[in-house]
């Protein structure tokens, strides 16, 4: 198993999150925080591309810093509910990954591996990013 992939969390939804069930297919950890306006401006094509890649790869959130009840309000009120978001108040999972801005995005090749991370414009980028569309075909 991928170091990157040996983690547990929960979700804001209160379900238990083990991130081995990414493995095999390759994933977009999006770390976003409730009160961030460029992370709202990038959740609607974050949920596009976790719509348009359905069974070929994972998108997750990881919301934080801040408490979950905000988490869960920007997730309703962002539409993003069809894929699963991390609630990580502690910032654990942002630490693992060395994340230290909101908005920023991490994609995991479908061995684990690291194939981009950093921040992209908000609003774009994501769906058409030619470092990850070759990655989900």
């Amino acid at each position: 198993m991928p170091e990157a992939l040996q983690f547990t969390a929960t979700t804001v939804d209160g379900k238990p999150f083990d991130a081995k069930a990414l493995a095999g297919k390759p994933a977009v950890l999006w770390f976003w925080a409730p009160w961030c306006p460029t992370c709202r401006g990038q959740a609607a094509e974050t949920a596009k591309v976790a719509a348009d890649y359905e069974g070929k790869a994972n998108v997750v959130g990881v919301a934080g810093p801040d408490k979950n009840a905000a988490m869960r309000d920007f997730v309703a009120d962002t539409g993003t509910g069809p894929f699963p978001h991390l609630s990580d108040e502690a910032g654990e999972v942002w630490q693992r990954f060395e994340i230290t801005e909101q908005s920023h995005y991490v994609i995991l090749d479908k061995t684990g591996a690291t194939v981009y991370e950093g921040v992209l414009p908000g609003g774009k980028g994501l769906a058409d990013s030619p470092r990850m569309r070759w990655k989900f075909i």
